[in-house]
């Protein structure tokens, strides 16, 4: 037998490696953070509120005061008017110039333009005709009217020279006949019309009451 000095064995005999067995973790360098990682996020929302659309301003058309009227005939039906396709959009149509239409889809109406339209000639007219009842037809009232008032809006908007134009065809019937006693064209326009959709409002609304003198004179006669 050898009377040498033995080796140790096992992990009595130390690490091999000179760090020891776990040593290698304290070697690996921790990752540092990215800067940009947490600008991101930031960057993102910021991008996202500039390039969101911004809220829709709304407008509507105003009744006008007009001259009274004294007419025979005691319930007015306004039917809901006829509207040319290129006006039925929430958006405004501010102008036209040519073959093409200026519209702002920001910039919006309150209500159907054919509902509004109605609905402010009832005004109009109930102010017009103080012995009468006027109501719109597309409300909740069914009654059967002694008159009724029909409009087909062809142009309801600017012109490139700041005059805005109404262009309509009309007819006023008896109630339950249907007979009309009176038809024709309309052709109205207000020629110096504030810029902007408050100024067309304006203007359209003028309108509005110019026609309602018209309805309200045939209704009295």
């Amino acid at each position: 037998m050898s009377t040498g000095t033995r080796k140790p064995t096992g992990l009595a005999a130390g690490p091999r490696h000179p760090r020891g067995v776990f040593g290698w973790w304290r070697r690996t360098p921790r990752p540092r953070a990215n800067p940009s990682a947490f600008l991101l996020p930031g960057i993102v929302v910021s991008c996202l509120s500039a390039c969101s659309s911004p809220d829709p301003t709304y407008y509507t058309l105003q009744p006008v005061p007009g001259p009274s009227r004294t007419a025979h005939a005691k319930l007015v039906e306004v039917v809901r008017p006829g509207l040319a396709g290129y006006l039925d959009r929430s958006g405004i149509v501010l102008k036209q110039a040519g073959y093409r239409l200026d519209v702002d889809s920001v910039v919006r109406w309150g209500e159907p333009l054919s509902d509004m339209i109605g609905r402010v000639l009832a005004e109009d007219l109930t102010q017009r005709l103080p012995g009468s009842s006027v109501f719109s037809g597309d409300g909740a009232i069914g009654a059967d009217a002694d008159v009724r008032v029909e409009i087909n809006v062809q142009r309801f908007d600017a012109e490139t020279d700041g005059s805005v134009s109404l262009i309509a065809d009309l007819a006023i019937e008896q109630g339950m006949s249907h007979t009309a006693f009176a038809a024709r064209a309309v052709s109205l326009r207000v020629a110096d019309a504030q810029p902007g959709p408050a100024g067309l409002a304006s203007a359209m609304s003028t309108l509005l009451g110019e026609l309602a003198d018209q309805v309200a004179t045939d209704i009295a006669r």
